[in-house]
């Protein structure tokens, strides 16, 4: 979900591991030149998603790679294959109560530009949470605690369900 954590954590979790950090959005902005939002304006949310499709379908085909994804990348059944088959999948639950807490101020995200914000996100969550829970091998909640403390209270169940070591 926006706002989720997915990208400060899957950074963090790549420099502790090791590993390489890629996020989608960002790969899509640097190879079309582009901000995610005026993807959003041009194209349509149909044109990013399938920018999404392949940005998604090359990442997962690398190695040593901790690797975010855009929110809604889970919408489409073949990045939730990709996602599944070719890696190990986090999801990083939280409320849209907090969710909201966390984008409240944030522009960038065009999605949740409009004038209820919050229906926006319980909207999404009600759509979004049951594919997150099928693809995902771990959940996690993200609470209120520090990216840090998250990070840190990741990385033992990372190396004990997967084998995962920093």
């Amino acid at each position: 979900m926006p706002g989720a954590g997915k990208t400060t954590i899957a950074r963090a979790l790549a420099r502790r591991l090791g590993k390489q950090f890629h996020d989608t959005d960002q790969d899509i902005e640097a190879r079309t030149g582009v901000r995610v939002a005026v993807i959003f304006e041009i194209e349509g949310e149909p044109g990013f998603r399938r920018r999404e499709v392949e940005t998604i379908n090359l990442m997962t085909a690398l190695d040593n790679v901790v690797l975010a994804t855009g929110g809604g990348a889970i919408l489409d059944p073949r990045n939730r294959d990709c996602l599944k088959t070719r890696g190990f999948v986090v999801y990083l639950h939280a409320t849209p109560r907090e969710l909201l807490r966390r984008t409240r101020f944030d522009k960038s995200r065009p999605l949740l530009q409009g004038d209820d914000p919050r229906t926006r996100l319980e909207t999404l969550y009600q759509m979004r949470d049951p594919l997150y829970r099928e693809t995902a091998d771990l959940i996690v909640e993200t609470g209120r605690q520090s990216a840090n403390m998250l990070v840190a209270d990741l990385l033992p169940r990372l190396e004990k369900t997967c084998g995962l070591s920093a």
